[in-house]
């Protein structure tokens, strides 16, 4: 699928040849299947969220954590979808950061590249934080020096740095290696949990906690929400691109995306809301007299109950898989940001070099380097695990609202090409996933939305540097198209401040009414931006790889015929 000779033109204009893109995707190889894709994807999804994210849950919902993880998995389910059309539609490498650009052209494809980039390449320093915090409660001098209560010291993130290059060792020699190293991982990864959430359920399980200290939703249902977007919920689940990022090594990706998306979902919800149980029930009552689920301040929560209730071995398992699980994600993530940097690349907005797949152990050990340096640099700024999950989480919402807007653009622009997955309800499910996705952000509460924001602001002069010095002409039709994303992140940005003061913001709009205004927002920028879909180059060179493109069409074309692939598309529709 990757290889074609065509008559028209490659990427650079050479008749008959295969373009760069093409040739750096033949030295994928094509080996997963959809066992070790669903381990990717489980395996990404069970990391440290599994670690905190019970207590940090708690202490924002209180019992009510427990439909916090429901409602997360009901949000990354419907977003999934999405994308696994998307990805058998495009089984290439990185491609959580190419879908936009398909749709839309360069700019929204950038922001949502960029958005998507951020997002993944941060959870790899949180790993480490999350093994370096976990072991800050071993009883010994030097491990409690590691972390201050709030933040790795300087010696924690020492260590924390020694475990980037652990991540990113494992992962520059061959797929072959990382695919039998993960899958090993992943089945203990699985197993420790299930383990702690039956041991911790048998050893105390105080039903009055979930009724007492101020009953099931103490702090609200806005809580509740505020918990699925900035607790790690959102950071645990997003794990469900790793396979879709790494598209361009499975096989049979038609059948084996969707089975590893959908599945690892599922599988991971069981396993977190037990867990969850198993924290709300086991917390003593005395840690509950004194601030409620609010009060709780564990360093290693779950190893914390263990030793509690007399379960030592327990709290010995947990300490060494909080070396690897974190560790088994990182070690995925670090494989799945080198492929979206060879995406952003091959999109046009990074220097070639980050483009190089190695062709003997198919690894694109450029992009593997560049992201090993900003992972340095996000461990230096951000030494907290909550801090972390907090920035992921936000970046990954912005990121997963183009996969709604692109799924259907496509279908309108290029209803021909190939869908191994094709949902019937996907008309459906793809503004309820973009209604979901608006109100996640919203409910991160302001000032964090904003921050977040004005982070993919940030990443524009990068843009900016590759496609303002194109002639207007070539221009004009990527900033319309990509209008909508902009003005969506300015309005998000407005009615998180304007909103509820249960979330963050001024109080202008009342409770109930706030929610009701942000689906709709969803709504609307969903139409926007499935109406300003264009057929720009970046597509029509899909359409020639897989061989759906109308005779005669080309890149130049597509600017005068983007009017008319509309209206047909519209009538189609």
């Amino acid at each position: 699928m990757d290889r074609f000779v065509s008559g028209r033109r490659g990427a650079k204009g050479v008749p008959g040849t295969l373009s760069t893109e093409q040739g750096s995707h033949s030295h994928y190889r094509r080996s997963l299947g959809p066992v070790a894709l669903t381990a990717v994807g489980l395996g990404s999804i069970i990391g440290s969220g599994w670690l905190f994210g019970a207590e940090r849950a708690a202490s924002l919902a209180g019992p009510a954590a427990i439909l916090a993880w429901v409602i997360g998995a009901a949000v990354a389910l419907t977003i999934a979808l999405t994308y696994s059309e998307l990805g058998s539609m495009f089984p290439k490498a990185g491609g959580m950061v190419r879908y936009g650009q398909y749709s839309h052209g360069s700019l929204a494809g950038y922001l949502a590249a960029w958005a998507n980039w951020i997002a993944i390449v941060s959870v790899i320093p949180g790993e480490a934080t999350a093994s370096v915090q976990y072991m800050s409660s071993w009883d010994f001098g030097w491990a409690k020096a590691l972390y201050d209560g709030k933040e790795l010291t300087g010696s924690g993130v020492a260590l924390a740095s020694v475990l980037l290059l652990f991540y990113f060792f494992l992962n520059w020699f061959a797929i072959t290696l990382f695919a039998k190293t993960n899958t090993a991982i992943t089945v203990f990864k699985v197993v420790v949990p299930t383990l702690t959430a039956g041991a911790l359920l048998l050893s105390h399980f105080d039903t009055g906690n979930v009724t007492g200290h101020g009953g099931f939703t103490p702090n609200g249902w806005s809580s509740v929400f505020t918990a699925v977007a900035v607790s790690g919920i959102v950071w645990a689940y997003n794990g469900f691109q790793s396979p879709l990022n790494m598209a361009g090594e499975a096989r049979n990706p038609g059948k084996s995306l969707p089975k590893a998306v959908i599945s690892s979902i599922l599988i991971s919800l069981v396993i977190y809301v037990a867990l969850q149980i198993a924290f709300l029930t086991a917390v003593p009552a005395a840690d509950l007299q004194h601030g409620g689920w609010s009060g709780l301040s564990f360093n290693s929560p779950l190893a914390d109950l263990s030793l509690a209730w007399g379960l030592n071995w327990l709290a010995m398992l947990l300490y060494a898989d909080a070396f690897i699980s974190p560790s088994g994600t990182g070690m995925i993530y670090a494989a799945t940001t080198s492929r979206m940097i060879q995406g952003v690349q091959e999109n046009g907005h990074l220097p070639s070099i980050f483009g190089k797949v190695d062709p003997k152990t198919g690894i694109p050990r450029p992009a593997l380097l560049l992201n090993l340096g900003i992972a340095f640099i996000f461990l230096a700024v951000f030494r907290g695990w909550g801090s972390l999950a907090e920035i992921v989480s936000v970046a990954t919402v912005i990121s997963y609202i183009t996969g709604p807007v692109a799924v259907m653009s496509l279908r309108r622009l290029s209803p021909d090409l190939p869908r191994p997955v094709k949902l019937r309800a996907m008309p459906v499910i793809a503004p309820i996933a973009m209604v979901f996705g608006s109100l996640v952000l919203y409910w991160a509460r302001w000032p964090l939305t904003g921050k977040v924001i004005f982070i993919m602001a940030i990443g524009l002069p990068i843009w900016a540097w590759y496609e303002l010095r194109k002639p207007w002409a070539e221009l004009r039709p990527h900033l319309a198209a990509g209008a909508w994303m902009v003005t969506y992140l300015l309005v998000m940005a407005a009615v998180s401040w304007a909103g509820g003061k249960e979330f963050g913001g001024r109080g202008y709009l009342p409770g109930g009414w706030d929610i009701l205004v942000v689906a709709l927002i969803g709504l609307v920028f969903y139409v926007w931006g499935v109406r300003s879909a264009w057929r720009n180059p970046t597509l029509l060179e899909a359409e020639r790889e897989l061989g759906t493109a109308p005779a005669g069409e080309d890149s130049e074309d597509s600017e005068d015929s983007e009017d008319d692939d509309r209206a047909k598309a519209d009538a189609r529709v």
